[in-house]
């Protein structure tokens, strides 16, 4: 977790984006968002979305969870710099959040601030936001998000370098509490929010609610798991009622009025994160699958070779 609240601090790695005795790797990496896409797509492939079939021997890839355990895994399959290229099928298997991870902990690493940003992309499927997560970083004197998976230039999103949301068409990148919000005033169908159009139960109310949880976390300097659950965050078969909203729509409004640049709102929003359980995780978290195992209690605990 971040301890205070300035660009500063954000340019600080976390325990999550520290790249340990890695960090000669990512220096001098490129800062421009294309560049270090780029290299993050190089050392990380999605679980679920390459081009080919990806090794069962590598598949717990995605629980790395620590920037410096990717790096780690990167180097025992190719001891060399990152932007040198590795066969798809040997590349670290993560996510969204890792490719993510990755850029937000360069950039730090090279002085410059960034955070992770947890929400929907509009953009993959017609009439589907899928969860998704994108960097966040403090370029040319503000904030601005771009997706590392996309390449610069693909027709899926010509312009993957300064994402925002629009709600007349639904188009672009909402983040969770901006998804959350719109489907309290009742103006986008929260069924089709979600993992993918093929998992329905993973998707709707119970699914954006769970998501500001985890926005918020990222947001502080806690990138956990996308499949990591704690304090109110509840499964697809958890009931969500009244309280349950009531408790979430100030956390979600406090996320919007902080990104139009509320300081008082990003306070506010912060010193309750650090004292809510239901909000922040503590020294363990429940780690879900994406293949179906059994969840298991793991400590948060910075894990080193």
């Amino acid at each position: 977790m971040i301890e205070r609240l300035d660009l500063a601090a954000y340019a600080t790695n976390t325990a999550y984006s520290d790249p340990g005795a890695n960090a000669g790797l990512l220096a001098g990496l490129p800062t421009e968002p294309a560049g270090l896409s780029a290299v993050a797509r190089n050392v990380i492939v999605h679980y679920r979305a390459s081009a080919c079939e990806l090794p069962a021997s590598s598949r717990d890839d995605i629980d790395g969870r620590w920037l410096e355990t990717m790096l780690d895994t990167d180097q025992r399959r190719h001891p060399k710099p990152l932007t040198e290229p590795r066969p798809e099928p040997q590349r670290v298997q993560g996510c969204c959040r890792d490719h993510t991870l990755f850029c937000v902990g360069a950039l730090r690493t090279n002085g410059v601030p960034a955070r992770s940003r947890v929400g929907f992309a509009g953009y993959f499927v017609e009439g589907w936001h899928h969860d998704h997560v994108v960097v966040e970083a403090w370029l040319g004197g503000r904030w601005r998000r771009f997706d590392a998976e996309i390449e610069h230039g693909s027709p899926a999103l010509p312009e993957p370098m300064d994402l925002s949301f629009d709600r007349a068409t639904g188009s672009g990148f909402a983040t969770a509490a901006e998804a959350w919000l719109a489907h309290r005033r009742g103006e986008i169908d929260a069924d089709r929010f979600g993992v993918d159009p093929e998992l329905p139960f993973l998707a709707g109310p119970r699914f954006l609610f769970d998501e500001v949880i985890h926005e918020v976390a990222h947001r502080f300097g806690d990138e956990l798991l996308l499949w990591d659950g704690w304090g109110r965050i509840g499964g697809p078969e958890t009931p969500l009622d009244d309280d349950d909203a009531d408790w979430l729509d100030p956390v979600a409004e406090a996320l919007i009025r902080a990104d139009g640049g509320d300081e008082a709102a990003e306070r506010e929003l912060f010193e309750r994160y650090r004292v809510d359980d239901g909000l922040r995780p503590g020294q363990t978290v429940i780690k879900g699958s994406p293949y179906g195992y059994p969840p298991v209690e793991v400590a948060l605990r910075r894990e080193r070779a």
